[in-house]
């Protein structure tokens, strides 16, 4: 069964929106300029329902994620302001004003993972097509691109061995008591008073202290789990795999020393990594690396991926170019870099990056200065975006989110460009305008 398009008789008697608003509002074009059909034929295949209600409309799902990451808001939110707002119901395809969020909002969560890093980059391909249909960039214009990495921040809490030894605690007690296991003692009083000393003495740099109050916890959490995985066995089977996962964990997070590698730096997210970028702010951030490809002119987002592993930027420049000319299906021949991809050379793209001497014109070195516009379309991203904490579940999550960040920035620059042109009109028509003299 295909989404539902169905009107209902009571919408016989109302005035359609687009009657209703101002048809030359940003949202409204831009609206216009997405192909939606296009978009409904790539993503059919995610919005069947085998049983039950009809799925909901691939340009509702659309067009929610589009306003959700132009916007920085959250699943809650953006379909608390959907209903608030008529052009943005009109630019997800209603006809008629509504009054009721069209799903829940934890749905956003399973459409999410229907589509996949597949169906998003669907998404941000045909924000690139918009792009060229709105002026904001020329088709030549994803020959010439920049390269740049940064670190896209987990949301997690930062990460001490006192605060993962808790939370490890914490999550055995709970699933103990789940699956009806009856422990010793599980330290519901003490682990939490040593945390708050540990955190104590470590802010008086009464670090001897500390490290004896970390060991008792240590202790404490081992017991705990030891008794947890005497009585695995008891454990249905349905929650023993779970429960021998968080065992697991716990064992990891207990043998971890502060100088070893390949570190659990969260509970519930084991794939957060720690990568150190050189700021002085934030000499280390957990999350996970994104390459990010723009072009060279105009800064419009043309691929943008997330890179696991923490690899080297030259690692990643082959994967980036190859992601930016599948969406958009040319291929680019000049790539502008930083130094960290020195010595990095890709079949039929000329790489360029700051230090080259040979051969370099002027001409040639101002299209390598400009290799640092990159960076505040990042800052843009980071804080009108959501790049800068990411919400979403696993290494899917990582890289669904990082598609989504880059097709929100392309939808926040078509909308300025149609703000732009707009009050450009209004200008004009207003200096055309006759001037009225009145004599007495």
């Amino acid at each position: 069964m295909g989404p539902k398009t169905a009107v209902s008789e009571g919408d016989l008697f109302r005035h359609p929106l687009r009657e209703q608003i101002n048809l030359k509002h940003p949202l409204v074009r831009l609206a216009d300029l997405i192909n939606w059909d296009g978009l409904n034929a790539s993503m059919s295949a995610s919005f069947v329902s085998r049983k039950g209600r009809p799925a909901s409309s691939p340009r509702l799902i659309a067009g929610l994620l589009y306003l959700q990451h132009a916007f920085d808001l959250s699943d809650e939110e953006v379909l608390g302001q959907w209903v608030e707002n008529p052009y943005w119901q009109v630019f997800t395809g209603e006809t008629y004003l509504q009054t009721q969020p069209p799903i829940d909002p934890s749905s956003l969560t399973r459409w999410r993972k229907r589509l996949g890093e597949a169906g998003v980059e669907e998404l941000l391909a045909e924000t690139i097509e918009a792009a060229k249909r709105a002026g904001v960039i020329k088709a030549s214009s994803v020959k010439r691109v920049i390269v740049d990495t940064t670190v896209m921040e987990k949301a997690i809490t930062h990460p001490t061995d006192s605060r993962l030894l808790e939370r490890c605690r914490e999550h055995l007690v709970k699933a103990a008591a789940q699956h009806g296991l009856k422990l010793r003692q599980n330290y519901n009083r003490e682990a939490p008073h040593l945390g708050l000393q540990i955190g104590r003495y470590a802010h008086a740099k009464q670090y001897k202290r500390m490290r004896k109050a970390l060991r008792t916890l240590r202790s404490r959490v081992g017991r705990v789990m030891r008794d947890v995985e005497r009585q695995v066995d008891q454990v249905a089977d349905s929650g023993r795999a779970a429960l021998l996962e968080l065992i697991g964990r716990t064992k990891r997070i207990l043998a971890q020393k502060p100088k070893d590698k390949n570190k659990l730096y969260a509970l519930h997210a084991p794939e957060v990594e720690c990568l150190a970028k050189g700021k002085a702010r934030t000499p280390y951030e957990f999350g996970v690396k994104v390459s990010i490809t723009t072009t060279h002119k105009e800064g419009l987002v043309v691929g943008m991926r997330s890179m696991p592993g923490n690899p080297y930027d030259g690692h990643t420049l082959a994967e980036a170019l190859e992601q930016a000319a599948i969406l958009c299906d040319a291929t680019p021949e000049v790539a502008i870099v930083d130094r960290g991809y020195k010595g990095v050379a890709v079949d039929g793209v000329k790489i360029y990056h700051p230090g080259l001497r040979r051969g370099i014109t002027r001409g040639l070195r101002a299209m390598i200065r400009r290799r640092s516009a990159i960076e505040p379309a990042i800052g843009h991203m980071k804080t009108d975006g959501k790049l800068d904490r990411n919400w979403l579940k696993g290494a899917l999550g990582d890289a669904m989110h990082a598609v989504l960040c880059g097709a929100g920035h392309n939808v926040r620059m078509i909308l300025r460009k149609l703000r732009l042109f707009y009050a450009l009109i209004l200008i004009a028509l207003r200096n055309r305008s006759p001037t009225v003299v009145f004599t007495a």
